[in-house]
């Protein structure tokens, strides 16, 4: 069985119960923004689970299904008996307030988007009007709210006070003090509540008792220590990709445990174009760790001959990966762990027991059974903006830490389709131009991730007198902060004409390029 090694987590944590929400991953990170540890919890988690964890404060989630149908998803009510602080957003407010003893209920329409919520007891709240509530506090009233929902919160349940309300949720807002219980029906985990992060860091701090006091600083310190001592003087090998985890997983336990730590680079042939050759010239005049370089594209590229299905290629390339390292091993003495870049999002995408797959990771899903290492994953409790945080702290350079993200698969998911080489090349050449014509628009640092995608479909055109039968290519780039939600980037035409005309004129194969107009969610940022 494969140990899983990786760093304790702090003393002081919220747990994000997860009730199915496409914002889960959204909560937790809106919390390490107000410099509080979280981490994603199912909400199968029993009340006996939550306090072997012992947290600080607890989140409930929002949902896609409604808390009046059969089978709805619900908690263990004894919960609510733990003393613990707890927040409910959405469905999460609807639940408490039904396991809770109030009412849930057809509020006469529902609500999605923005809407304007009043703060203060409505007339039919089951207490008596009062002041601005404590989770409130402070804040303006009106003020402008994301709902969406369509049932709402008609009956306060005993003991709480309804403090807010908007058109379609008549109680927007319920509170108890007390029992130290609220609950709000609208979302201020996104961007579109102007005060939400303020709410989340009123109940955080001033309500939970939380002392913000989670950063990347305090991340290293501990990391540092708790690396050293899992490894215990033995060797590991560290499997750089070129991205950013992997480059900051590599020089975080390189402070640990030195000379220990030998990175093996694999190059698969699937990287971006000259990709592979940077990436090694950089690690060693940069960083001065002792790298193995293995080229390895015949070999993927066998692998992946007649593969076609999205999950099969990315678990057909992390095994791979896994062989690759192993046979590496042989030339490193007592090499007993392997060092991954494994990030928290990777985790939670790649599904849990009660959470879907929406794509498995080629380090998480995608490792095979048998695998003959430990693995060390530092930064797996982390998020992306996170993890760059921890470069700078370690003294990456910019070249690094400030790359672009790059699939652990590379090009190998941007390929729908068979892989081969020569599409791997016609995507390394339209991807090249694509990311210069962005350096010449000074529009590097704007956008979150940018690349071409080569469907596997033909397209008639004409070039010259001719007709040509060639490639697509899509563009893809978008604006993000944390990949978790993600905007499609508004390049100016005059910048996509450029990119459209180059990658027709300059990469024969390719005669259509069309841009990629859709946001994260519903689609994800990648195509496979």
């Amino acid at each position: 069985m494969t140990e899983v090694l990786s760093v304790h987590t702090p003393d002081e944590k919220v747990l994000v119960v997860d009730f199915g929400a496409q914002y889960s991953q959204l909560i937790a990170r809106r919390v390490r923004e107000a410099k509080v540890y979280s981490e994603i919890v199912p909400h199968t988690i029993t009340a006996a689970e939550v306090a072997a964890r012992d947290p600080t404060a607890i989140i409930f989630s929002g949902g896609p299904k409604s808390v009046l149908i059969e089978g709805a998803p619900i908690v263990d009510a004894a919960i609510y008996d733990l003393g613990v602080p707890i927040l409910g957003i959405c469905y999460g407010q609807q639940l408490m307030a039904q396991q809770l003893g109030g009412v849930v209920g057809g509020s006469g329409s529902g609500e999605y988007g923005r809407a304007i919520m009043s703060i203060g007891s409505p007339a039919n709240s089951a207490d008596a009007p009062g002041e601005a509530a404590g989770l409130l506090a402070g804040l303006p009233s009106p003020q402008t709210v994301w709902m969406s929902h369509f049932n709402a919160v008609v009956g306060a349940p005993p003991g709480f006070v309804a403090s807010a309300s908007t058109e379609g949720a008549p109680i927007a807002v319920i509170e108890n003090a007390e029992r130290r219980m609220w609950g709000v029906q609208f979302h201020p985990e996104v961007a579109h509540t102007p005060h939400g992060q303020d709410v989340i860091e009123r109940f955080l701090h001033d309500l939970a008792g939380c002392s913000a006091q989670w950063t990347t600083d305090n991340f290293i310190d501990t990391a540092v220590a708790d690396i050293a001592a899992q490894v215990d003087g033995r060797r590991a090998i560290c499997g750089l990709s070129g991205g950013v985890d992997s480059a900051v997983a590599a020089a975080l336990v390189h402070k640990a445990i030195g000379s220990q730590l030998t990175c093996v680079f694999v190059d698969t042939g699937l990287m971006r174009k000259d990709e592979g050759e940077q990436v090694v010239e950089t690690f060693r005049r940069h960083q001065g760790m002792e790298l193995i370089h293995i080229r390895a594209a015949d070999r993927f590229f066998e692998r992946l001959g007649g593969i076609t299905e999205p999950e099969e290629k990315r678990k057909a390339i992390g095994e791979l990966f896994i062989r690759i390292f192993e046979d590496a091993r042989g030339g490193v003495e007592d090499a007993h762990f392997l060092v991954q870049g494994t990030l928290y999002p990777d985790v939670i995408e790649s599904g849990t027991a009660h959470a879907a797959t929406i794509k498995s990771h080629h380090n998480v899903g995608g490792l095979p059974d048998d695998l003959d290492f430990e693995l060390v994953e530092p930064l797996r409790t982390l998020f992306k903006d996170e993890v760059r945080s921890v470069g700078r702290e370690l003294g990456l350079p910019d070249e690094i830490v400030l790359r672009q993200p790059f699939p652990g698969p590379g090009l190998g998911v941007r390929i729908i389709g068979e892989v081969t080489p020569d599409k791997v090349t016609l995507l390394q050449e339209a991807d090249a131009i694509v990311r210069e014509e962005l350096r010449i628009a000074g529009l590097e640092r704007e956008i979150w991730q940018s690349f071409v995608v080569l469907p596997d479909i033909r397209t008639v055109g004409v070039q010259g007198d001719e007709r040509t039968y060639g490639f697509p290519a899509v563009i893809r780039a978008v604006t993000s902060d944390d990949a978790m939600t993600a905007d499609w980037a508004r390049i100016p035409y005059d910048v996509l004409d450029s990119m459209a005309s180059r990658i027709i004129n300059e990469v024969a194969g390719i005669n259509r390029v069309a841009y990629d107009i859709t946001s994260k969610p519903p689609g994800t940022i990648e195509w496979e």
